[in-house]
Formats: structure tokens, sequence, C-alpha cells
């Protein structure tokens, strides 16, 4: 299987930014979870990224809290992420990333997580809740053969950039703004000044910008400083109110990929 990294700079160097599409396991509906994550895939999603839902997501705005919420809810665990993951895999080469906090990944045991993580087909794993002092004690050597990806925000300094570079695999996950995911407002020229920043002082990895990002107005913003583009809440938001084909979601995954 082709590293995440190796997959960014195939894409950059034809001319393309990377758009990675994040989605909630198992929702809006668990029984076609699997189709719809095919559906965004084909509609010009790079990457997928699969968030394992949890009932305490610090990072995610309301949004993405109510599609974890109802994830649960619908009974979605760690198991039947990794179900979804296996059927996802079956049908395509694009990397899969998975994504969510610690706590489920303890209670199912780390090692076991790294383990199906990579028997079913995953690329890398976000987990945005180890900080970098925790990194080697958590990830230690269960999860080479997966990218463990780290993320920076507005607040991180240069020198913590360049430690967090150098122990993150895939890319470096750039968080436009200091919040939570699904911002209403944000000031778009302080952002752009960050991820500048950061590119600047990445040297090791790809950045891809998250957070923040809901429209193919704002990924032709924000494209020209980065590797790539991470959507999620404006993904979740647009399945919440589509119909069982998920039409409206497959044209705003089109128009955002067109523009990259």
């Amino acid at each position: 299987m082709k590293s995440i990294s190796k997959y960014i700079e195939e894409k950059n160097n034809i001319g393309e930014k990377v758009f990675s599409v994040f989605l909630t396991a198992g929702f809006p509906n668990k029984n076609n979870f699997t189709q719809l994550a095919l559906k965004v895939l084909d509609a010009g999603a790079d990457m997928l990224e699969i968030g394992f839902p949890f009932s305490d997501p610090l990072a995610d705005g309301t949004i993405i809290q109510y599609s974890s919420q109802t994830a649960l809810n619908n009974g979605i665990n760690l198991k039947t992420t990794f179900s979804y993951l296996k059927e996802i895999r079956r049908e395509t080469g694009k990397p899969i990333i998975l994504m969510g906090y610690a706590n489920p990944v303890l209670n199912y045991g780390v090692k076991r997580f790294a383990d199906d993580a990579i028997s079913y087909g995953a690329n890398g794993v976000i987990i945005p809740d180890i900080p970098i002092e925790e990194y080697d004690n958590f990830y230690n050597n269960s999860f080479n053969g997966l990218d463990t990806i780290l993320l920076i925000t507005p607040t991180t300094s240069n020198d913590r950039i360049k430690i967090i570079d150098d122990k993150s695999k895939g890319f470096i996950y750039c968080v436009s703004v200091s919040g939570t995911t699904g911002v209403q407002y944000q000031d778009k020229s302080r952002s752009i000044d960050f991820i500048k920043r950061a590119r600047n002082a990445v040297k090791k990895n790809k950045t891809l910008v998250g957070f923040g990002i809901s429209s193919a107005e704002d990924a032709i913003q924000f494209s020209p400083h980065c590797d790539g583009v991470i959507v999620g809440s404006a993904i979740i938001k647009s399945l919440m109110n589509d119909d069982s084909n998920f039409k409206n979601t497959m044209s705003l995954v089109s128009k955002i990929k067109n523009v990259l």
C-alpha cells in the first residue's frame, strides 16, 4: 500500500491539492455507511478520515458531536468501525485514516487497536488528544506500519511545530482556527498567516488544513498555502439534511475537489 505522504506528493506533482473528507462511522445511517464512503471517494475525495465515535469529543463542534452521539446511539463502536474499514478497503486503494480520541483506543487496547487498524487496511491514525509529550509512550512500537498524524494550531510555537514535524508521519494536520470544528466565524487572513508560518516551519511533512473549510470558496482561499484541505463539519451538516442518495453531499464534494 502506498504511503500517505507519497500519495499526497504524487497528487501535488500533477498540480492537484489533496482533498480529505471526514465522516463519522455509521452516520447518518449505519446500514449504508460503506456505500456512502465509497460514493464520497467516487465524487472526488482523495482520502477518507473515518471518525470512531466518542461521548466527549473535545475538539469537535456541535455538528460532529451530534453525529458522534447519533452513531453511539446506533450502536457504533470500534468493532463496527473496523468492519466498515474492511468493507471500504476492499473497494478502494485511496488512503483511509482512522480518527478519534484516546479513551476508546485505551479501552479497546492500544496494541489490539493498532493491529486491527493495520490488518483491516487503515493507512494512518489521528488521535488529537495525545500531546507530543505522550507520543512515544502511547504509540510505542505498536503502530509500525501506520502513519501517526499530529496536529498543530495557531497557538503552536515554531519550536513546537518543528518537534511535531519530526514525529508526525503522513502529513501535518493544520487546524486553521483556535477552537472546535465547524466554526461559524473565522478571520481568514489570520488563519492564512498561520498556515504560511506553519508551512515555513514544517520541513519533513506535507501540510493539510482543516477546521473552518466548508465550501469551494474556502478551499480556493486556503489551497495556495497548503498541500491539501480537510472538510468534516460541512459534509456532516450536508448529510443531516440530504436525501437517501446523498445527492447534495456528493455535489458539495465534487465542487470542492474541482477547485483543488
